[in-house]
């Protein structure tokens, strides 16, 4: 993790609102908050770090901006800014952040009830500093790989890289498919497979045996129209390619790709492991033909003897998403279908006794995934199951929908997303903590 350079004073950031058109402007008194599940604070200097390129701003209707008020020493909803608000309400302002950085405070807003569901990204707080005359977010850089910086992928060689495989395999389903997602939802590991390089995905599975709440690739209707939900984000593929197909698509990359990595398991599937069957023949396909690259399952693994067949064919890796290493948190955000949390763990034995690379996608919500308890749970199972690699990924979901599924009680003590990392590196010296899969070589 690497030092922000500069250091920024929270006594000189900002608190920031927008108008109803979306213009943001700083408060030129009060300071800038954060939140830990739902309770604010001041961010600390060591949370603090410079907008890094890449990142977006949002605006959140209907919820205004809180500041710290340094003269009454309390925080305060910003409502007025010398006739900004134009006519309209104030609105909070969240950021977005790229790949590589983790959120380390959620925005701290005045969460009034609202109609709606906010799309699903992970919003984080921000301010201003005149200092450096740019934005401040509560964040840090927790993977130094530089490959999916944004500065690398030009859409004008994704198309022309979409356009040459289109021409090669006009028949090939899954890079029809791989072709949407990298031209119009704009997924960085789509448009490497045009690209020719790094990680290039293999969706399989069209179903799922889990609800997630905050799932990019299918939210129910009803829930959708009702408020409870918003809409998915990606377009979920409808078909299971043939082993022929996902063929043409790994083999020219494995054999002349920099640091390859095919990985099953993407934001527009279902859960791979359900196509556990396909995944080996495709595997034991690949591994007769060349060692080179790396074989990666992104999976729920919920089904154990999928999890040992996929070893057993060749598959190298395995990431297991998990929000959380307790049952009663993991249940009501996964609302898994047929499975237990119990087979998941025993997925984990299997993935490392199978000999597999063994990372779990931790989907960390600040307040929520530092919390006491959870933190205990957590180091439990990095322990026991012996963890190659933690993934922090910013979950993507509106605070509150994610917050109204517990018991307002159940975390308690945070430490700090900054503090849990801190605890991580401590107690576990070999365990890698980053953002993206391995190329293991």
């Amino acid at each position: 993790m690497s030092t922000a350079k500069p250091i920024l004073d929270p006594a000189s950031v900002f608190a920031l609102s927008a108008n109803h058109r979306g213009e943001i402007i700083d408060h030129p008194e009060w300071l800038m908050l954060g939140a830990s599940g739902l309770a604010h604070r001041r961010p600390e200097t060591a949370e603090l770090i410079p907008l890094p390129d890449g990142s977006r701003l949002f605006f959140l209707p209907d919820c205004p901006s809180l500041g710290w008020d340094a003269e009454s020493g309390q925080a305060r909803p910003i409502l007025e800014i010398d006739g900004f608000a134009a006519g309209g309400k104030l609105q909070g302002v969240a950021a977005f952040l790229p790949p590589a950085y983790s959120r380390l405070l959620l925005p701290a807003v005045a969460w009034h009830k609202t109609d709606y569901t906010l799309p699903l990204w992970a919003y984080t707080a921000v301010g201003w500093s005149d200092e450096i005359d740019n934005y401040v977010v509560a964040a840090c850089r927790i993977d130094e790989n530089r490959q999916w910086e944004p500065e690398y992928f030009d859409d004008r060689e994704v198309v022309a890289g979409v356009d040459e495989k289109l021409a090669l395999y006009p028949d090939n389903r899954l890079i029809r498919h791989l072709s949407r997602c990298a031209v119009d939802y704009h997924c960085f590991a789509a448009k490497n497979f045009f690209l020719g390089r790094w990680e290039c995905p293999l969706p399989v599975s069209p179903v799922c045996n889990a609800r997630c709440v905050g799932c990019l690739s299918f939210q129910e209707t009803e829930e959708v129209a009702q408020g409870e939900s918003c809409p998915a984000s990606h377009e979920r593929i409808t078909f299971v390619p043939t082993v022929d197909e996902l063929l043409e698509v790994a083999l020219p990359h494995i054999e002349t790709a920099e640091n390859p990595v095919l990985s099953f398991g993407q934001g527009c599937e279902g859960d791979p492991i359900l196509q556990g069957e396909r995944i080996a023949e495709f595997a034991r396909a690949v591994r007769r033909r060349t060692g080179r690259g790396t074989l990666n399952v992104n999976t729920n693994a919920s089904l154990p003897e999928k999890v040992s067949l996929i070893a057993e064919a060749g598959i190298d890796s395995i990431r297991v998403s998990l929000n959380s290493a307790r049952e009663e948190t993991y249940l009501p955000y996964y609302r898994p279908c047929g499975y237990r949390f119990a087979e998941v763990l025993e997925s984990l034995r299997r993935a490392k006794s199978g000999g597999m690379q063994l990372a779990i996608n931790l989907l960390v919500l600040p307040g929520v995934t530092d919390a006491g308890d959870e933190v205990k749970a957590l180091l439990r199972l990095i322990e026991e199951f012996r963890i190659d690699q933690v993934q922090m990924r910013n979950l993507c979901i509106d605070p509150r929908q994610y917050l109204d599924l517990y018991p307002r009680n159940r975390f308690a003590r945070p430490i700090g997303i900054l503090g849990l990392i801190e605890r991580l590196r401590r107690e576990f010296p070999d365990l890698e903590i980053g953002y993206f899969n391995r190329y293991l070589g």
